[in-house]
């Protein structure tokens, strides 16, 4: 039976784990020490005030899905949004209900704190994800365009202030 949790502190080193899993998903070749990848957890869930929060779906002992979110305001009139940043389910436990049951919990969050809406992007190569959404009968919001800066663009950027 799969259990959802708010993340708390003591379960960082299971965030770190399954944040691997994640980066190799994505892709990534190395992944970041654990020296430094355990206080950045700790920093951004857990400091006060923290940059996110974090729900982690566990089978028994074993950390199986993660959403991280964060709230963002303006929304709809002065109203609040959930920002969806992260869902992802460890590879062992797909298409068993995890992602389903962890965004019925995110829904129920947003529901207890008010938030007119709960928005979210994927990556556009990510089928797998999208048939996800669309079985959920969330619709594709094709009227925002996405931005990112990052690396030497965001550091250009920040030093340009003149």
């Amino acid at each position: 039976m799969i259990v959802v949790t708010a993340a708390a502190p003591r379960d960082t080193d299971a965030i770190a784990d399954l944040i691997d899993e994640l980066d190799r998903f994505y892709g990534a070749t190395e992944i970041e020490a654990r020296a430094t990848r355990l206080p950045q957890i700790k920093a951004a869930l857990f400091s006060a005030p923290p940059a996110a929060y974090g729900l982690l779906a566990w089978d028994g002992e074993r950390l199986v899905g993660l959403a991280a979110y964060s709230f963002l305001w303006p929304a709809e009139g002065v109203t609040s949004s959930l920002f969806l940043k992260e869902l992802y389910v460890a590879q062992s436990h797909r298409r068993q209900g995890v992602g389903k049951l962890l965004m019925q919990c995110v829904c129920q969050l947003a529901t207890d704190n008010q938030c007119s809406r709960v928005e979210w992007v994927t990556d556009e190569g990510n089928a797998d994800a999208q048939r996800f959404y669309e079985e959920l009968r969330a619709p594709r919001y094709a009227a925002k365009v996405f931005y990112r800066l990052e690396g030497a663009q965001l550091a250009r950027l920040a030093s340009d202030r003149e």
